[in-house]
């Protein structure tokens, strides 16, 4: 059995925990480590239990608690040379933890075998990660301008996929955001639109997907109705009709999400 849950989700902070058996992983600490262990002992888990932390990449949203976290519990972290790198020039004592990875490179972790892989961001290396026990896997993947093939390929038999949807083109294009900051979010290497992420969902629904829950969503150029309701057009045009055919959900920005098991 592989269960999965958010315990933060947005531009303020990335956070979700991956669980099967004894082992547990957080995918990326972008919230405080009091936050962190709060959320992690109200689904049950000792953070001292925890396997190992996996990071995306470098950027405050998803790394703010990992030095307090690491200090306080010594925890195995995985990520990509480049992103390790920045890490260690912010952490220095997480060189001694950190575990540097290749993306595209598989390893093990307890129960679960994670599969790494590259992701289009602006940062030093950005990766995302697809957990599995042998029989289900879940897929996670946000903080991308579009989809490769490298995540096209990660996502391919997913049970359980964590996607993108972080804004609606014409909020942003006429929100408060400078043009600066527009191009970055809208350009290749910055974030999935709902439209784009409601591409890659459709595709792993098509390839035997179940559950999905739609994540990092913005607060400005976004809000969970507007993303849930794009994404699950998409499906029912394609014939998946979402509350029949496949679990849609949108985690929760700054709380723990329910629990997502396949």
């Amino acid at each position: 059995m592989l269960e999965l849950c958010t315990l933060a989700s947005g531009s303020s902070g990335n956070c979700l925990l991956v669980r099967s058996g004894a082992t547990h992983i957080l995918v990326d600490a972008g919230i405080s480590c009091r936050r962190i262990t709060t959320a992690l002992k109200g689904l049950g888990v000792d953070p001292a239990s925890l396997s190992a932390v996996l990071i995306t990449h470098e950027h405050t949203d998803h790394m703010a608690g990992l030095a307090t976290l690491t200090k306080q519990y010594r925890l195995p972290v995985y990520a990509s040379r480049g992103t390790g790198l920045r890490l260690c020039y912010r952490i220095p004592f997480l060189e001694d933890l950190l575990r540097p990875i290749q993306p595209g490179e598989s390893f093990q972790v307890g129960d679960l075998e994670v599969h790494s892989f590259p992701t289009p961001h602006d940062a030093a290396q950005s990766t995302g990660y697809a957990l599995s026990d042998g029989l289900r896997k879940a897929a996670v993947v946000t903080d991308l301008g579009h989809v490769t093939e490298a995540v096209a390929q990660a996502v391919r038999g997913a049970d359980l996929l964590v996607a993108e949807a972080n804004h609606d083109v014409e909020w942003l294009r006429s929100g408060p955001y400078p043009y600066f900051l527009q191009d970055r979010i809208l350009g290749d290497y910055g974030h999935l639109s709902n439209e784009a992420g409601a591409q890659l969902v459709c595709s792993a629904v098509e390839q035997g997907a179940r559950t999905v829950v739609l994540a990092h969503l913005s607060h400005e150029n976004n809000t969970p109705e507007r993303a849930r309701q794009v994404v699950g057009d998409a499906l029912t045009r394609m014939g998946a009709v979402p509350g029949r055919d496949v679990t849609l959900e949108v985690a929760p920005r700054s709380d723990p999400s329910g629990r997502y098991v396949v």
